[in-house]
């Protein structure tokens, strides 16, 4: 007897297991999520019982459990999420606009021209507010990367990414030398540096996250809004215009996301390091080449890396603390070794 027309086809439920799975693993990322920001609330030089958190967020008044909170753990928390989301769909987002998966948001000269501008801030004007720095490390992020499209110019569709990739190299290395110039003249400014620099999401207020918030959250929208597009565009140039797109909006919107979300990021924490590069990778072992899938999976799994790189640095340091851009670094440098020679070994 014939299956009715109405009922499922063997190829539906494979599918909709498949869904089942994505849309599992997204509940399983939001409560790590939720897991880590309860750790980073209640861990710090003052460890805070789960009683004492709770009466704090709740009812909140005049003692040093409340202050805690509310002043420095609330506000760290909320930014290492805000950063997290800003740093994982940026970074997916660069390697479906060059088709590379070793692209990171730093070879847009976006971290290079966020540090030169904070250093003259500092040492030409004197500045140190967290908020302050953070205007201008935005500035010099967007500098940066209009430089490198200009360095880079026009050019044939299958020259346009090498050519990106090249001048944001030389542009990097340059704002790079600049920034060691001022500093090595400026003793008081150097130390003040090597502290953005490193990547850290102490001492950051609300007044960060109310400057640089506003400019994830259209960085994100503008992210989501071209994923069925990466879908397109990663097929081939070719491909990509038979099915109807404009590649030339699609790169366009997708390279202003990207300067938007990498360099609020940059600007509320300093350049943390190697979360662009490595939160595609670890979304693409659990969901395959979907950029729909990969977008909302970056959006969690960013802030899980972040938030768990700062919440491993106190822990490991205590009573003192790593620096969540180094723990980054020190996690993500191997899984880097491991992608080269994986690409490389693709590649013979």
């Amino acid at each position: 007897m014939s299956r009715p027309l109405w009922q499922d086809g063997p190829a539906v439920a494979p599918d909709r297991q498949r869904a089942h799975r994505r849309l599992a693993g997204l509940v399983l990322l939001l409560a790590s999520l939720a897991c880590l920001a309860a750790a980073s609330l209640m861990l710090g030089n003052r460890p805070l019982p789960e009683a004492v958190l709770w009466q704090a967020l709740w009812q909140p008044g005049d003692d040093l459990a409340s202050t805690i909170v509310w002043q420095f753990r609330l506000p760290r928390t909320a930014l290492a999420v805000v950063v997290g989301c800003a740093l994982g769909v940026a970074g997916a987002l660069m390697q479906a606009l060059n088709r590379n998966p070793l692209a990171d948001p730093g070879l847009l000269g976006i971290h290079a021209g966020a540090s030169l501008a904070v250093v003259l801030a500092m040492s030409v004007l004197g500045l140190r507010a967290p908020a302050t720095l953070a205007l201008f490390a935005l500035a010099g992020a967007a500098a940066g990367s209009l430089g490198v499209q200009l360095l880079a110019g026009r050019a044939p569709p299958g020259q346009r990414r090498v050519r990106l990739l090249l001048a944001g190299t030389a542009l990097s290395a340059c704002l790079a030398s600049a920034t060691a110039m001022v500093t090595l003249f400026d003793v008081q400014t150097f130390d003040a540096y090597r502290f953005w620099i490193v990547g850290s999401l102490e001492g950051r207020g609300l007044d960060v996250l109310g400057t640089t918030g506003p400019l994830v959250v259209l960085g994100v929208l503008l992210a989501l809004s071209q994923a069925h597009a990466l879908d397109a565009l990663g097929l081939g140039d070719d491909m990509g215009q038979a099915l109807g797109q404009r590649l030339w909006r699609v790169r366009a919107v997708g390279h202003a996301a990207v300067v938007l979300l990498c360099g609020a990021a940059t600007a509320a924490a300093g350049p943390i390091g190697f979360i662009g590069l490595v939160v595609p990778h670890l979304v693409r072992l659990i969901v395959g080449p979907h950029w729909r899938w990969i977008m909302a999976y970056a959006l969690l799994a960013g802030p899980v890396l972040v938030l768990g790189a700062d919440v491993l640095g106190r822990l490991i340091a205590r009573p003192d603390e790593i620096e969540a851009g180094i723990v980054s670094a020190l996690l993500g440098a191997p899984v880097l070794l491991v992608l080269v020679r994986r690409t490389t070994g693709g590649a013979r």
